[in-house]
């Protein structure tokens, strides 16, 4: 199992403590550098400045927003960072949400698996440097009736496959994932449910394509905080876990909320959204069962972390990408290093 980190939304103040994780965990051998995108901060100029400031680590979208750019500008995006990087790029895509895709986007959200298989598509059309035409339901290229023609990409990649996630947490949009998809970005993942609530959604769409799994990269992304108060560092991810179980989303379109939901938490999720929606973000964090959250985030000391480490790639994870957390940079950095002495002592590293 490889160890990756993310980096989550650029900004807020940590530009500098971001770039030095980065550059420390491609110090320690990390295997991927992750960086989202919502309505703040753009993935690739993020992407862009850690490559350039890091030597072997690869760097990758965790997520590039679906409904923020046409396919083609996404296959141009990715070929450009493919080539800059030296092949170190890994496109990870998604759909967003109903309020960030029509209330920041513009773009309806609606029929989002259709729209991602095409996408996906003529990404990879378009990646392929053959000259680009398709005729979807969402997506005609060239236009009819028109000047256009087809054209090909003009930018080498510096390799002839760039790897493609697609962050998935719905059952019908995992086995999709793993249809069309080299990899699987998850959240709030528990070793003790992924083989339910990911895994076998995932294997049955390889299955549906005439693939394994071997190969493909299941790839959840977990907190990390390492110290001896397991309590005490659960506490510090409630708002973290109250803020998507409750608040990401229409109540009744929360993906989050209903993965909670399908790990047996069908009453706390209910209640969580309750208070969130009311307003009640404290209320909302303190019912967040203490369980949900040590099986969501890797918590306690180096050994702890080993064992916990041990158990997801038991389940069938290969990559574990961690959000290690800390007030301050050091503090950051330590867990960062803590990770890759946990994966030491867990005897997971090649």
């Amino acid at each position: 199992m490889r160890l990756g980190i993310n980096l989550g939304y650029w900004g807020a103040g940590m530009d500098g403590d971001n770039l030095a994780v980065a550059q420390e965990a491609d110090r320690l051998g990390y295997d991927v550098c992750w960086a989202a995108e919502a309505y703040g901060s753009d993935v690739p100029t993020v992407l862009a400045w850690v490559a350039a400031r890091t030597e072997s680590i690869d760097v990758g979208s965790a997520i590039m927003q679906i409904p923020a750019r046409q396919p083609a500008m996404t296959a141009m995006t990715a070929a450009t960072l493919d080539s800059l990087s030296g092949g170190r790029f890994r496109l990870g895509l998604g759909v967003s949400g109903p309020q960030v895709s029509e209330g920041w986007y513009g773009v309806k959200f609606d029929k989002p698996l259709a729209r991602t298989r095409e996408y996906v598509e003529i990404v990879r059309r378009a990646m392929s440097r053959e000259r680009l035409s398709y005729e979807g339901e969402h997506w005609t290229l060239p236009l009819p009736d028109g000047p256009g023609k087809p054209i090909k990409l003009t930018v080498h990649p510096q390799r002839e496959h760039i790897p493609l996630y697609i962050a998935a947490i719905g059952p019908k949009n995992l086995e999709q994932t793993g249809e069309i998809a080299d990899g699987a970005l998850l959240i709030f993942p528990s070793a003790e449910h992924i083989e339910e609530t990911a895994l076998r959604h995932l294997r049955a769409g390889r299955e549906k394509a005439g693939l394994t799994m071997d190969g493909f990269d299941v790839c959840p992304t977990l907190p990390l905080a390492v110290g001896d108060d397991i309590n005490g560092l659960a506490d510090m991810f409630r708002p973290y876990t109250a803020l998507y179980v409750g608040g990401m989303g229409s109540r009744k379109q929360n993906f989050y909320n209903q993965l909670a939901q399908r790990m047996g938490y069908e009453k706390e999720a209910a209640e969580i959204q309750d208070k969130y929606l009311a307003g009640d973000k404290a209320g909302a964090a303190a019912a967040v069962p203490h369980q949900l959250i040590d099986q969501t985030t890797l918590l306690g000391s180096v050994d702890r972390i080993a064992d916990r480490m041990q158990a997801y790639a038991a389940a069938g994870v290969t990559t574990l990408t961690l959000a290690p957390a800390g007030f301050t940079l050091d503090e950051r950095l330590a867990a960062l290093r803590a990770g890759t002495d946990a994966l030491e002592r867990s005897g997971l590293t090649a």
